[in-house]
């Protein structure tokens, strides 16, 4: 099993009023991008992280999230949580996502922390329950 993702959007905003408290600024670096399993897309997600904590940039950015904040910011990501639901695919879903925009699906909300005590990420990710299930790993 091979899980990789491609880029859809890296962009800096100002954090919009549905998302909920997290970091210490009122912006926030915004990554959109679809998730792979093998080559069938089973997921979209939406990425925010403080401005505090640094601005993503396109360059230099992998599969590993984590990895991009640990080498280009210098931040360690050092607990998350997550919160499993159901939740509405976003309008800006893309065409190759293969539910469109207001299909009710799996929804999963999290939040993860750095070093500081607020959590520094937030991020949603839809996913096609006809292709995935939700697992989670602890090591």
């Amino acid at each position: 099993m091979q899980f990789h993702v491609q880029i859809l959007d890296v962009s800096l905003h100002e954090k919009p009023l549905d998302l909920p408290e997290f970091g210490a600024s009122k912006s926030a670096s915004r990554i959109r991008r679809l998730r792979y399993l093998n080559d069938t897309i089973i997921a979209i997600e939406e990425i925010w992280l403080d401005q505090s904590a640094g601005v993503i940039e396109l360059a230099g950015i992998s599969d590993s999230l984590y990895q991009y904040y640990r080498t280009h910011l210098g931040l360690c990501i050092s607990r998350a949580e997550d919160y499993v639901g159901i939740g509405k695919v976003p309008t800006w879903a893309p065409a190759a996502f293969a539910l469109s925009p207001g299909t009710i699906t799996g929804f999963i909300e999290r939040f993860s922390w750095g070093s500081q005590v607020a959590p520094v990420e937030y991020s949603r990710t839809w996913f096609d329950t006809n292709q995935a299930h939700y697992v989670q790993r602890l090591k």
